[in-house]
């Protein structure tokens, strides 16, 4: 008896899990917004899951299947988690931009209680995202980026060596890691004011704590599954760990010893932590090499904490390391395959140090336009974040229409989809640094290009990124011919298990001296 009972009860549970995901695949219709239709239980992120397409190739194939069907939006399901998707430039310019108060937050699950390193500027929300962003903003001022440009500069010749190398004995390179453990050092010692050694030791404990943080092991695999399928009120309630405690613990370890070191023996260098150490202990950001209060000085409003200023430092770290890895890597990887527009921003890169007698400055950068075109193609048509999320933080009604999307509804704005819509970048697939000259941008609607985002919560690192991502062009160009080596796998495609877009099998090139 009690073995049917046990039957009858799990039957009933199967039949109300059923009626239950029937009712929430209804969601959108009850609201009254064209839907694509889900398959039962996966929703419309079946491929994503079964990891046959990468996050930003299934956001962007519904954009496609959206914008066929005519919608200027329309609604979505990942798993059973309804998900409102913007086809239209106009309407994403106001959840970006015009309504942004109803769309501050990204809506990712996040615990600085268990994880402090996770209360960083992309997760936080709310008044608190605000607060912080004011008081860290002005560390991307232009001077500021251009006292940290020598940390760059210096870490070039590190890598402009161990491509010398690799160009001598004529190996193949995975050129994302080559400039993983460029952008590493080069963070490292702008972040963290020490020297990680990344170009020199491949085995360097920086890069390999750095890549634990993107690692896709079957621990890692799991927390995004959960975080994909648990709402995050009760994962919070849960205090669910999202990081690898060993990779927390290490950074957490590094940056204390480094803020200990410094504020025991009144150590100044020009880079991100002093500036952090200056909102710790003085509560605002001067251009000064103190980094404690002076006798009779006021402590401005913008204090932090240890754990505030470790969770910037972090971001700092993942974001300018991999993002603009990324970025380089992708860029190399078209100039391989478009050896006319390579030959051409060489020859800009040769013009412009030639006509300041061979030196690379923070000024004369800016003179090379063509390689800024290049790199926002690059950009264009291969965002290393390929889709931006947004979750409604107030009942909004969508302009011009009777759709109200009600609070905590998760909005995903589809980049991939966006830039490589041949309506608004025709022929996409083609490489085209001329998309970005003056004139054609000016023909461009705003939110037809945003792979650092658009409105308050555009990317505050984005300039030093760019920095970090010409002075790295420039040290292999200058230098370097750049050719595909046969490893590396044609037509590429991105790997399926990976948020920032990466080429499965990796980038291989061929690399060879130029006079």
């Amino acid at each position: 008896m009690s073995y049917l009972i046990s039957i009858l009860i799990a039957i009933c549970i199967v039949i109300l899990c059923y009626i239950y995901l029937k009712w929430r695949y209804s969601y959108w219709k009850r609201v009254g917004l064209n839907y694509l239709e889900p398959d039962f239980f996966f929703g419309n992120t079946k491929d994503l899951l079964s990891k046959k397409i990468s996050v930003g190739d299934q956001f962007a194939k519904l954009y496609r299947e959206l914008k066929r069907k005519g919608w200027k939006h329309g609604g979505a399901f990942s798993f059973f988690r309804p998900v409102y998707i913007p086809v239209d430039l106009d309407l994403i310019k106001n959840i970006m931009v015009s309504d942004f108060d109803h769309f501050v937050n990204h809506g990712v699950y996040f615990n600085e209680e268990i994880n402090p390193l996770s209360g960083h500027l992309f997760n936080l929300e709310d008044q608190k995202w605000k607060r912080m962003r004011n008081k860290v903003t002005p560390s991307f001022t232009s001077s500021n980026l251009k006292m940290m440009y020598q940390t760059v500069f210096e870490c070039s010749v590190g890598l402009k060596d161990l491509l010398a190398e690799k160009a001598l004995i004529q190996d193949a390179v995975d050129i994302k890691e080559a400039l993983s453990r460029f952008t590493t050092d080069v963070i490292g010692t702008v972040a963290f004011g020490l020297d990680f050694n990344s170009l020199k030791q491949s085995d360097s404990k920086f890069r390999e704590n750095g890549k634990k943080f993107f690692d896709d092991n079957w621990k890692q695999q799991l927390r995004q599954l959960i975080v994909f399928v648990i709402h995050r009120d009760y994962l919070r309630a849960l205090k669910f760990p999202i990081f690898d405690k060993g990779m927390e613990k290490f950074f957490m370890d590094v940056i204390r010893r480094t803020i200990e070191y410094r504020e025991n023996n009144n150590v100044f260098r020009k880079d991100f932590i002093h500036m952090m150490l200056q909102l710790k202990n003085r509560g605002k950001i001067a251009d000064d090499e103190f980094i404690t209060k002076r006798k009779d000085e006021e402590v401005g409003s913008d204090i932090i904490t240890f754990n505030e200023l470790a969770a910037q430092c972090f971001l700092f770290f993942i974001a300018g390391f991999e993002t603009s890895a990324t970025t380089m890597t992708f860029a190399l990887l078209e100039m391989a395959l478009n050896p006319d527009i390579q030959d051409k921003l060489r020859e800009e890169i040769k013009i412009v140090l030639k006509n300041h007698n061979g030196e690379l400055t923070f000024d004369n950068i800016n003179e090379m336009k063509y390689l800024t075109q290049v790199i926002y193609e690059t950009l264009r048509k291969h965002p290393p974040a390929p889709a931006l999320p947004r979750i409604c933080t107030k009942t909004y009604q969508v302009p011009n229409t009777d759709i109200v999307l009600e609070k905590d509804t998760n909005v995903v704005i589809p980049v991939l989809g966006i830039q490589h819509d041949p309506d608004i970048y025709p022929n996409p697939q083609r490489f085209d640094p001329e998309r970005f000259s003056a004139e054609n941008i000016a023909t461009r609607k705003t939110c037809a290009f945003m792979s650092f985002g658009e409105g308050p919560r555009y990317c505050l690192g984005s300039r030093f990124g760019l920095l970090e991502t010409k002075v790295g062009i420039i040290s292999v160009l200058d230098n370097f011919k750049v050719e595909l080596h046969k490893k590396t796998k044609l037509p590429i495609k991105y790997v399926t298990n990976a948020f920032i877009l990466a080429v499965d099998g990796g980038v291989w090139l061929k690399i060879s001296k130029v006079n």
